[in-house]
């Protein structure tokens, strides 16, 4: 049977020094970071809603951009939760025993690379190719995302890199795949039940 890798000897001083910071912030602090930490990857679900309603109104190239976005994140979830499982890295909480913000999960809930930087790491990059403001947005909301991780302590720093680079190089790829001939996918789509979906009325 395989054994679960520790991360701790990667950059656990650098873990326990952000929990013991988290210790000593203040609780108002704690609670903002938590709840970000907790429901921020709805921020991206709205960035990408938004996203593809305006695109609609530029045309229905730019729509199909955006509506592969969420598919984009979900194919980014799941290269990323195939690499836990071949990884096997306890979290944090189990190997160095420490007192965390958020409760440690169960063994066998393994903690390379991190789920939420990869989401929110694949929404940023496949927004920044639907609109350079909202994109903009999502990068900061990703690398709070990434950090809020560790501050809790639900990840080691480089789970969340980690995680952040696998999303993105998911997203960057699929999208360039897509913004090769949108167009053209575009106007045969748009001859179907989908056409709402991609031209404003």
């Amino acid at each position: 049977m395989m054994l679960a890798f520790d991360g701790a000897v990667i950059d656990g001083s650098a873990y326990t020094d952000v929990v013991d910071l988290a210790h000593r912030s203040p609780a108002w602090l704690d609670s903002i970071v938590s709840v970000w930490s907790t429901y921020g990857l709805a921020v991206f679900a709205v960035l990408m809603t938004v996203g593809w309603w305006r695109a609609r109104h530029v045309g229905a190239g730019a729509a199909l951009i955006a509506l592969a976005a969420p598919v984009t994140v979900v194919v980014a979830y799941a290269v990323n939760d195939a690499l836990k499982l071949v990884v096997r890295e306890d979290r944090p909480c189990q190997s160095l025993r420490v007192v965390t913000l958020e409760a440690c999960p169960a063994p066998g809930d393994w903690s390379f690379p991190s789920n939420h930087a990869a989401i929110a790491a694949a929404a940023a990059v496949a927004l920044l190719f639907v609109s350079r403001r909202l994109g903009t947005v999502a990068v900061v909301a990703a690398c709070a995302m990434a950090a809020s991780r560790v501050w809790v302590g639900a990840h080691y720093p480089h789970d969340v890199v980690a995680g952040g680079l696998v999303g993105a190089l998911v997203a960057f790829l699929l999208t360039a795949v897509v913004r090769r001939h949108p167009d053209a996918l575009a106007r045969r789509l748009t001859a179907t039940r989908l056409r709402p979906l991609l031209v404003a009325p």
